[in-house]
């Protein structure tokens, strides 16, 4: 014999940290899920700020890097830069083109750079290299590298957030399932003597 419907949904009104009380009606179940609840809590809270702020600092300290290390130099084109495919009214038409510049130690390089559609052969154009002198993009400034790397640690700080949420809604799931089905249990064995005379 199942309980009615009306006694599931029932729960009553909103106790603040019921489970931390003593009462007699106080399951093994609902401290479990009390210690739960807070540990998941101290774990999204203190475990995505500190990660947060840990990739926040570690993704500002690599652009500071770059900006300190990634040099500008002067290089020419090794060929004529194709033409664009269509006109561009906006702006002008950026395109990839093999460049050449010698480095600081007077060693030739070569690479790809993006330069405006159409330049000749000899054209100087600015590329960003690296200490090993492999053309990179231009560094953040500051004020994108905070921007970025705000970005990045929220979105760490969220997702190291979400495995402890999500682990405490799942754990707290079949704890709810394991009471139904003592409920279930209870109510099979006890709503049988409901009705009957006792005296």
């Amino acid at each position: 014999m199942r309980r009615p419907a009306s006694v599931t949904a029932f729960r009553g009104p909103a106790v603040w940290l019921w489970r931390w009380r003593r009462n007699p009606l106080r399951r093994g179940s609902d401290v479990l899920e009390a210690w739960l609840v807070l540990a998941v809590w101290v774990l999204i809270v203190v475990g995505g700020v500190l990660t947060g702020l840990a990739a926040t600092h570690a993704v500002e300290r690599g652009m500071a890097r770059e900006r300190a290390e990634w040099r500008p130099v002067v290089a020419l084109l090794s060929q004529d830069a194709p033409r664009a495919a269509a006109a561009r009214v906006s702006r002008p038409a950026r395109v990839w083109a093999k460049v050449r510049w010698t480095g600081t130690d007077g060693s030739p390089h070569s690479g790809l750079a993006r330069v405006a559609a159409g330049s000749p052969t000899g054209t100087a154009v600015t590329v960003w290299t690296d200490r090993d002198g492999s053309v990179v993009s231009r560094p953040a400034t500051a004020s994108e590298a905070r921007t970025r790397a705000a970005a990045v640690g929220a979105l760490a700080g969220v997702g190291v957030g979400v495995v402890p949420f999500t682990s405490g809604r799942i754990i707290r799931g079949c704890l709810e399932r394991r009471r139904m089905a003592q409920w279930d249990e209870a109510w099979a064995r006890f709503g049988r003597t409901w009705g009957h005379k006792t005296g």
